[in-house]
């Protein structure tokens, strides 16, 4: 179990440390260009889908910095928990906006910080 969470988490903190990283330094222009997967980034101001990548960058840590570095550990699953809650904002958002295909992989990633916070905590 323990090399399934890691496995998992090492996955997730690497999407998110990319996704999260391409939101900060990506202008919002560049981003919309990206096609109809960013299409929710329409209804945020720049400085809010900056906020989200900071968000994800800091979530991705949290998720190995803490186990990897044995300071804190328990911190692991807060961070799980964290990024499960941006993932169900996205799920809403994307059911709002009619985009179902994108909803089922929000909530994929979704289950799978349930997972890792489940398996965490």
């Amino acid at each position: 179990m323990n090399i399934a969470l890691w496995i998992v988490t090492g996955l997730l903190a690497t999407a998110y440390f990319l996704g999260g990283g391409y939101k900060l330094i990506t202008p919002k222009e560049k981003i919309l260009a990206g096609g109809p997967n960013w299409a929710w980034a329409e209804g945020f101001p720049p400085v809010g889908i900056k906020g989200i990548g900071a968000l994800e960058v800091l979530g991705a840590l949290g998720l190995v910095l803490p186990a990897v570095l044995d300071i804190a550990p328990g911190l692991v699953p807060v961070a799980a928990t964290g990024l499960a809650l941006i993932m169900a904002g996205a799920a809403a958002l994307r059911l709002r906006r009619r985009e179902f295909a994108m909803t089922g992989l929000d909530l994929f990633f979704l289950a799978l910080f349930v997972f890792v916070a489940w398996g965490r905590y």
